[in-house]
């Protein structure tokens, strides 16, 4: 395989201003732990997202709610006397409906479907020494499926769940166990699929350690002395060190045309004013940012980062060989999700704010989503030519869409017009970064079909291009309806966007 090519050489390709290139991956995106249920199974084991409780008290226009689990509440699971709503656990039963699912997938004409493996899955405690047979044959007959239709796996290692033994006896990415545990699954999966799948991302968006180190790293923070801002950095360099070894095995295990990523969830960060200090305060946010591309692209450790650790008081430890690890294996191209802008200024605390979801100031020139997160197509486009001038490899933009609520309406359907016009204008300002001279290797929306919400673990906050008939519950027929985005996208695919132009 080929590392860190951006396939541009000699004198720049005019982009058509209205198709998208040939080439060009288009899809969606979903995880494990949001779509599959069957988490009881296959000889699956327990992982950390099924202890991922819906809370309804937060979850309507809850804008940064984070979740995290404690040590007491791993120990009433391990006694069988957690109480509450745990829609992880099922899903929307993809594990058993993926064949009828992705024939949906195929009509949209997708070309590329994200999907992650449960680590659990495979080894369903991540200490085992050969992985579960029945886990594998599951991901194999999906792939097998997707490729029958057409489409290309972009498969993620680790989506925001590991097995939960490896939280219960190591507190998660806090130690280094489990960077040999992930080696061990990365080459088994890179092995057994090495035909099946050309596109890898390690981690996802591994900067939202910082929002939730539970969700991101499995770590239990009352169960530690240290702070929470050093424990997620330092469950981060554990993940950098695994990724960086994930990526040497895929180099020395799959084909040369196959491909594998690094993926943050990308925010652009404006200043409120003018002010230097303003401007500033945004450099170093976006700094925050960049750090894990950085990371992953460069092999190595920005000086920014160095001195924010210093000047924070944060000791965050390495191993020797840890930097001839990461030296080794940068990666070949970048994954982003994108939904939203932040507005900063200089004021005190306002470091520390960095990791929230959405940030503490409005910015007066966008519109604002059910829950808050602000909408800025524009933004996209400036991310998508700050990442390509940074780095010099392709971006794939692995996320993007938006979250309503909705119910099928008296004919039966769901008239989503608010959510292809979101989807347009992100998709317009991706064709102007292409324009620009940055190379995109494609777009997977977020949740082509309703799933559970990643923070909160609600059905209602609905994302698909394809209603699932599921409520906060998991009651529901489950049956699959085509929304009116469905077709539209649809159309944006089979012209490779020129129906953009046309409304």
């Amino acid at each position: 395989m080929t590392a860190q090519s951006s396939g541009q050489t000699g004198r720049p390709a005019i982009t058509d201003p209205v198709e998208f290139p040939a080439s060009f991956l288009w899809g969606g995106a979903t995880a494990a732990n949001q779509i599959e249920g069957a988490y009881a199974e296959g000889g699956k084991g327990l992982s950390t997202s099924d202890l991922a409780r819906y809370r309804p008290d937060v979850a309507d226009g809850a804008d940064n709610f984070t979740f995290e689990v404690t040590g007491a509440e791993l120990d009433a699971a391990d006694a069988g006397i957690l109480e509450g709503v745990f829609p992880k656990r099922w899903g929307i039963d993809f594990y058993h409906r993926y064949a009828d699912d992705i024939a949906l997938f195929a009509e949209m004409g997708f070309t590329a479907f994200r999907l992650s493996i449960s680590w659990a899955r495979i080894y369903p405690t991540g200490l085992e020494d050969e992985p579960n047979e029945e886990g594998l044959t599951f991901y194999d007959r999906v792939f097998d499926e997707l490729l029958a239709h057409g489409i290309q796996p972009v498969v993620t290692m680790s989506h925001y769940e590991m097995p939960l033994e490896l939280t219960r006896r190591y507190n998660g990415w806090l130690s280094r166990e489990c960077i040999p545990a992930f080696e061990k699954f990365a080459r088994s999966i890179l092995t057994r699929y090495r035909d099946k799948v050309r596109y890898w991302l390690t981690f996802n968006e591994m900067n939202m350690n910082l929002t939730s180190v539970y969700t991101g790293a499995g770590v239990l923070l009352d169960r530690t002395d240290r702070p929470a801002r050093e424990v997620a950095y330092q469950a981060t360099h554990h993940q950098f060190v695994a990724s960086a070894l994930a990526v040497a095995a895929a180099r020395e295990i799959l084909p040369e045309d196959a491909m594998i990523g690094a993926m943050i969830n990308r925010i652009e960060v404006y200043p409120a004013t003018p002010k230097p200090d303003d401007v500033l305060q945004a450099m170093k946010e976006d700094q925050t940012n960049f750090f894990y591309p950085d990371v992953a692209v460069r092999g190595r450790y920005p000086g920014y980062a160095l001195r924010y650790f210093r000047d924070s008081g944060l000791s965050i430890e390495f191993a020797d060989g840890d930097d001839e690890v990461l030296a080794a294996g940068t990666v070949d191209y970048v994954g982003i999700s994108y939904y939203m802008s932040h507005l900063t200024e200089d004021r005190p605390g306002a470091q520390e704010q960095v990791g929230l979801l959405v940030g503490a100031l409005k910015n007066p020139y966008l519109e604002l989503t059910r829950w808050g997160w602000p909408i800025d197509a524009v933004g996209l486009r400036i991310s998508l030519n700050r990442l390509w001038d940074r780095y010099q490899v392709p971006i794939f933009i692995v996320e993007n869409g938006l979250g309503a609520e909705e119910a099928l309406g008296e004919d039966g359907s769901v008239h989503d017009q608010y959510r292809i016009e979101y989807l347009r204008e992100h998709l317009v300002q991706i064709r102007e970064a292409i324009a620009d001279g940055v190379e995109v290797m494609g777009y997977t929306s977020w949740g082509p079909i309703d799933l559970v919400s990643c923070g909160t673990s609600q059905m209602s906050k609905r994302y698909g291009f394809v209603y699932v008939d599921q409520d906060n519950y998991g009651q529901g027929s489950l049956r699959r309806v085509r929304k009116d985005s469905f077709a539209w996208y649809r159309d944006v695919i089979a012209s490779r966007g020129a129906s953009l132009s046309s409304g």
